[in-house]
């Protein structure tokens, strides 16, 4: 059977009014929490292995406790299991320190054919993480893929290219990141909600399911986390303005009008057009 791992991520949901800490990070606190969007893809991609060709897939997700709930919302979709690395000592962590947190889950793991990523995530837009866990690893990787096959230990592949798509073939283990163009998560099945909401009700059940790991269980080195451990520096971070708002449309008529419709609204508001052009 396979072995599929996928790395799922929760963060601030885009339509709810994320704050910004004095140090510059996120207020994930006052924030309502989602599945990052571009993980749905890997997770679809996941669960269409499982049943096209029978595999084992195990979640991983990195973050503080509550982070869990991204693991049950992947249980509801057709994941067998869960691990949650969560350790204070992880905060701040930068792609490089997160890649090398992540890498030693999948060591602590132990064998594996595929591992799963989305191409980013919307808190952060890197797209670095997955590529730097494979060359951790040491494994082949392909980033935008679309679209898989498994033959034996062989992976045939169709990815997003510029102008186009490149096919091509690898051997296991590989590191796949999946594009947006894939085929988007499917509704949850009311059996596999039912078999979750079920299991979560028994302790033993439960812990045999959900590992929750911290740096020393996976054996890593704290010094190569968090902020110590992250080379980057975030110069300033602040908040561009509230979600909402209002909008005027100008159409219907001659471009010409239209603009000029435009430059009297901005001098009524007492906004300066050469201003604004300039800026």
């Amino acid at each position: 059977m396979l072995k599929v791992v996928v790395f799922i991520k929760q963060v601030p949901d885009t339509s709810s009014k994320a704050g910004v800490n004095p140090d510059g990070t996120i207020d994930r606190a006052r924030a309502k929490r989602m599945l990052n969007p571009f993980d749905r893809y890997a997770l679809q991609k996941a669960i269409e292995i499982k049943r096209q060709y029978g595999a084992e897939v195990t979640c991983v997700t990195m973050g503080p406790p509550p982070a869990v709930e991204v693991l049950v919302e992947a249980f509801e979709h057709g994941a067998d299991y869960g691990i949650l690395l969560t350790d204070k000592r992880l905060a701040a962590s930068d792609t490089l320190a997160t890649a090398y947190a992540l890498h030693m889950v999948v060591r602590h793991i132990g064998a594996f054919d595929v591992i799963l990523t989305g191409l980013q995530t919307t808190d952060g837009d890197t797209a670095q993480v997955g590529p730097q866990i494979a060359e951790r690893l040491h494994i082949a990787q392909i980033t935008y893929c679309e679209g898989l096959s498994i033959s034996g230990t062989t992976l045939s592949a169709r990815r997003v290219v510029e102008g186009g798509f490149q096919e091509m073939e690898v051997q296991l283990p590989v590191l796949i990141t999946v594009a947006n163009s894939a085929t988007p998560l499917d509704y949850k099945r009311f059996g596999d909600v039912a078999a979750v909401k079920e299991f979560l009700r028994h302790p033993e059940e439960r812990e045999k399911r959900i590992k929750i790991v911290s740096l020393d269980t996976i054996g890593a080195d704290s010094a190569r986390t968090g902020l110590v451990g992250s080379p980057t520096v975030v110069g300033k971070t602040w908040k561009l303005g509230e979600i909402g708002g209002s909008c005027v449309v100008f159409q219907g008529e001659s471009m010409e009008r239209e603009v000029s419709e435009l430059i009297e609204k901005l001098k009524a508001d007492g906004k300066g057009v050469e201003e604004l052009i300039n800026a």
